[in-house]
């Protein structure tokens, strides 16, 4: 047999080695993971958790920050992305008059309100400002909220089943944000209100000309 014909004879013999043993070069098959533990074959690596990431030059302030203020990493992650998402925005709290209901909500210390001379808006006074979804988080009392309807059914009145007062509620203008009322805000959060009257009773003519409402609810 020639140098040739024995070289290409060993090269065989190597690459069917190889395919006959696909744990060739980690003994029985298995992947040495991160951290010295090994993987079966067929297994997923778990996903990195949050402290997993590389913070870089910024890890010890990221720990100091926890340790401070006794914050797991989801809370303080929470903390940090809120004050970067809703800058320039204060988190106002609130609720019904019986305290079964409680939200919290981002919004203007300066709050846009508008004033609805509708026919149920007329009956309970329904001034509101308007958030998007996102900005509104229910804290409690989701069994203690029921719903009234009426028309064309796309406003969702909710108010508290004990006391009867609403704090907020779905308006049919923005019917993927919250309407929220000002005066169900607790005291401290909310610098300045302007008023703003809406003809409901000519709503689909008050919405047609309106510039902005429509867009309230939008992050």
């Amino acid at each position: 047999m020639g140098r040739a014909a024995a070289g290409r004879a060993r090269r065989s013999r190597r690459g069917s080695a190889a395919t006959a043993s696909p744990g060739a070069g980690s003994r029985g098959g298995r992947v040495k993971k991160a951290g010295g533990s090994r993987t079966e074959p067929g297994e997923k690596e778990a996903a990195p958790g949050p402290d997993a990431f590389d913070l870089g030059a910024q890890s010890g302030r990221w720990a100091a920050f926890r340790e401070r203020h006794r914050l797991s990493c989801e809370e303080a992650a929470r903390l940090l992305l809120d004050a970067f998402e809703y800058r320039g925005l204060v988190k106002h709290t609130g609720g019904c008059h019986c305290g079964a209901i409680r939200f919290e909500v981002w919004a203007s210390a300066d709050l846009h309100v508008f004033n609805c001379n509708c026919s149920i808006c007329t009956k309970k006074q329904n001034r509101h400002f308007i958030v998007p979804a996102s900005r509104f988080k229910l804290l409690k009392g989701a069994d203690n909220l029921t719903t009234y309807t009426f028309n064309t059914h796309r406003a969702q009145h909710t108010f508290c089943k004990t006391c009867g007062v609403q704090s907020f509620y779905t308006p049919r203008s923005n019917p993927d944000g919250y309407g929220i009322a000002p005066h169900c805000l607790d005291e401290g959060t909310v610098h300045s209100i302007v008023t703003e009257d809406i003809n409901g009773k000519e709503w689909e003519k008050a919405m047609k000309e309106h510039k902005t409402i429509r867009d309230m609810s939008k992050p």
